[in-house]
């Protein structure tokens, strides 16, 4: 049957490894690539900020562009998908809705509205998976019908799986020639994408990230102009206070689908494969991808996973209610200049590294100010260019150790972890200006500073700068004593997502940290098969990704 096809774009912003769209292509007469920047949603669900609006708008531009030179376009529409489509589907005569599955709860709950409109109306669905390497599902159904939740166990199904799926071809012109849409003139600013002032929005810092397919593919060829370098990558070693991301840079587009996840592992696999010396997962870039999956399958199968309550894979903490002190870690008021940068930095770029991720994190949660996990998640969910419903959340049960990590004892230092990575302080001056003056024997503890050091540097403590808002060692002690109560009254609980055989993640951390301290760890190097059960005890989440990939975000 020859079909007219609205292909609804909703992440998967690409047209390289897109089998949605090259399916839907191959059985119509007529394609209408649709975009439905639905407000109310992307920001009610998603949480998202100005950051990564613009982000989404550059990608929707780029994703047009690339469309008119195949001979089609894309049609950007404001208001609710559901209605939207209702609408559409009378206008151009449709018979067919194209999209991708996810496994986000409130796309699956659009599906559902997508499939009952198409059943009310008589239309066809087409969808695939294109977001991440595997159909979560079949993972889910080879564990017995419920997710792995350890990596050890996950990586152990993927061994029976086998390898993730090839990337399908790119999507070419020859593919529209016969499905392209009819021209209107007319209507060309109608369908247009908004610019950030139509959305009413304002955003003056620099972009480090521009969003798109293009600037991807650009990204991805350049980190694979030396297949060496990239084989020769293990563990990051860069300083969680590199001024530029010293990572490939790739989990924005990665989080919203501008580039395949299978394309790029698939291009690690073939690096790797003709490479003498390289680390192999779990420690390589491929075994981040795999962190990634993971938690996109916990996610897929756990009810309220970005929720404390109702989550049975989370420890139930009593966690502070402290808005005051909630406002000052967002703001960069906690009075620790380390701290207080990273979440600068975090405003003003959309990024930070991902150890730097794991230090605001813990300040918040387990170390120092015992809030929720759940309101760290929403401000990253804002801010974070690659900001990910499954990779988000799982990170931050697992810096609050409510989930996945156990070796709750180590804590971050929110003095000590920056003076040892960046002694003069030159992160710490350029996100907080006004302490940039100061001697670099005070510039993590200002509040040590005499007077008349701070008189010559132009900033006195309490005044220009907050103090401390707690006293670290006896916040992180109490908090201590707090999360080892909680883990023996809920030990069940806790046991979830532990290995029985190891920690999965002590073997990592035990090179990175130190009670209260990072440490410049030995790599590890793994001589194990890519999803050999034996090494993934030594691997750390993808975390907010590994710094390689950054997603968050950084897997990615």
């Amino acid at each position: 049957m020859s079909h007219r096809t609205i292909h609804l774009f909703r992440k998967g912003l690409r047209l390289h490894d897109n089998p949605t769209l090259l399916g839907a292509l191959a059985s119509s007469s007529a394609l209408f690539p649709v975009y439905v920047l639905d407000r109310t949603f992307l920001e009610g669900a998603m949480g998202l900020g100005p950051p990564r609006w613009r982000f989404i708008l550059q990608s929707l531009e780029d994703l047009d562009a690339r469309l008119r030179a195949l001979g089609s376009r894309l049609y950007v529409l404001r208001g609710s998908t559901t209605a939207l489509l209702h609408d559409l589907v009378t206008r151009w005569g449709v018979t067919q809705i194209s999209y991708d599955t996810e496994v986000e709860p409130y796309y699956t709950c659009m599906e559902r509205e997508i499939q009952a409109l198409a059943q009310e109306r008589g239309l066809q669905t087409y969808t695939r998976v294109s977001h991440t390497l595997y159909d979560v599902r079949r993972i889910v159904k080879a564990n017995g019908g419920s997710p792995p939740l350890t990596y050890k166990k996950f990586l152990h199904v993927l061994s029976v799986l086998g390898e993730p799926e090839e990337p399908v071809r790119d999507v070419s012109a020859e593919d529209f020639l016969r499905c392209s849409p009819p021209v209107e003139p007319h209507l060309e600013q109608t369908y247009s994408v908004p610019s950030l002032a139509d959305l009413g929005l304002e955003l003056e810092t620099e972009v480090l990230w521009p969003g798109g397919e293009t600037h991807a593919l650009q990204k991805l060829h350049k980190h694979f102009q030396s297949q060496g370098w990239v084989s020769n990558v293990s563990k990051a070693r860069t300083v969680p206070n590199s001024l530029l991301p010293s990572t490939t840079g790739l989990s924005p587009y990665l989080s919203l689908g501008c580039l395949s996840v299978r394309t790029f592992y698939h291009r690690l696999s073939s690096v790797c494969a003709q490479a003498k010396n390289h680390s192999l997962p779990p420690v390589s870039l491929q075994g981040q991808v795999l962190w990634r999956e993971f938690f996109y399958t916990v996610a897929s199968a756990t009810p309220n996973f970005t929720k404390m309550q109702g989550n049975p894979i989370c420890l139930q903490i009593d966690w502070y209610h402290d808005p005051e002190a909630l406002e000052k870690w967002r703001t960069a008021q906690t009075g620790f200049p380390w701290i207080d940068a990273i979440m600068t930095q975090l405003r003003q770029e959309g990024w930070i590294h991902h150890l730097a991720r794991h230090a605001v994190a813990c300040f918040l949660t387990r170390g120092d100010l015992w809030i929720s996990w759940e309101e760290g998640m929403k401000v990253f969910e804002e801010l974070l260019l690659d900001a990910d419903y499954s990779v988000n959340a799982g990170n931050w049960m697992w810096l609050s150790a409510s989930a996945f990590f156990h070796k709750y004892t180590r804590i971050f230092c929110p003095v000590r972890f920056g003076r040892r990575t960046d002694p003069q302080g030159q992160y710490v001056r350029k996100y907080l200006p006004v302490l940039k003056n100061f001697p670099s024997q005070y510039i993590y503890e200002p509040w040590k500073a005499p007077e008349d050091v701070q008189l010559s540097a132009g900033c006195i403590i309490g005044k220009d700068y907050p103090r401390p808002m707690v006293c670290h060692t006896e916040a992180s002690q109490r908090n201590l004593g707090l999360m080892r109560q909680v883990r023996t009254e809920q030990q069940n609980t806790a046991e979830l997502t532990r290995d029985v055989a190891d920690d999965p993640m002590e073997a990592e951390l035990k090179h990175e940290l130190q009670e209260e301290e990072l440490l410049e760890g030995a790599e590890q190097h793994s001589t194990s098969k890519r999803f050999s059960s034996d090494a993934d005890h030594k691997s750390r989440p993808c975390s907010w990704t590994p710094e390689t990939l950054q997603l968050s975000g950084e897997v990615m």
